[in-house]
């Protein structure tokens, strides 16, 4: 395997379906795509989901990379407008509490983290490092799976992963889990 960054997707709209990022979301794209041009990134792989593609568009802007879409890196539940908002939150709640329980149209948490590591060793002989740009759902399901609740920081585990924190694995190994200093210090870089 490979040196693997997992970005969540930048800030969305606050829409139901499959929504586009936000002014500041494109921000935050470009300025992650700055980090890991910085890093040396050689391939760039993406959820086909709206909100993830366009993150990873930023970022291509940014790097010069190619975005490789992937089914495989997409969402395991999405709120599609179908429920109330609070009732697709009250079902989200339910597979964060039950790992093994599968919703109607969806996949459990335990299956869709699964999903994401069988992704991530098809990487292995692929040149890196890598990033790729899913979701903050699933990336904490794989992080649960590989790690266990304990080993997962207690306010990533409350709040969820930030728009576009990083996650870094090395050959299966978390290295860096939800970070967003990158934000931070490449907000000042305009280049």
């Amino acid at each position: 395997m490979t040196l693997t960054y997992l970005v969540q997707h930048a800030e969305k709209e606050p829409l139901p379906g499959d929504p586009g990022l936000t002014r500041t979301g494109r921000e935050q794209a470009a300025c992650t795509g700055r980090w890991l041009r910085d890093l040396g990134v050689r391939a760039l792989f993406s959820s086909p989901m709206r909100r993830a593609r366009e993150t990873a568009e930023g970022i291509a802007a940014v790097t010069g990379l190619e975005v490789r879409p992937d089914v495989r890196l997409r969402e395991r539940l999405n709120w599609e407008g179908s429920l109330p908002f609070d009732a697709f939150l009250a079902l989200w709640a339910r597979t964060m509490r039950d790992r093994d329980w599968v919703p109607p149209d969806g996949e459990s948490s335990r299956q869709a983290g699964a999903r994401l590591r069988e992704f991530l060793i098809g990487l292995t002989g692929t040149p890196g490092p890598v990033a790729v740009v899913t979701h903050g759902g699933i990336t904490l399901d794989m992080l649960r799976n590989l790690l266990g609740d304990e080993g997962v920081p207690p306010p990533v585990m409350a709040a969820g992963i930030p728009p576009c924190a990083v996650t870094a694995l090395d050959d299966l190994s978390v290295v860096m889990i939800a970070s967003v200093t990158h934000l931070a210090i490449g907000s000042a870089d305009t280049t």
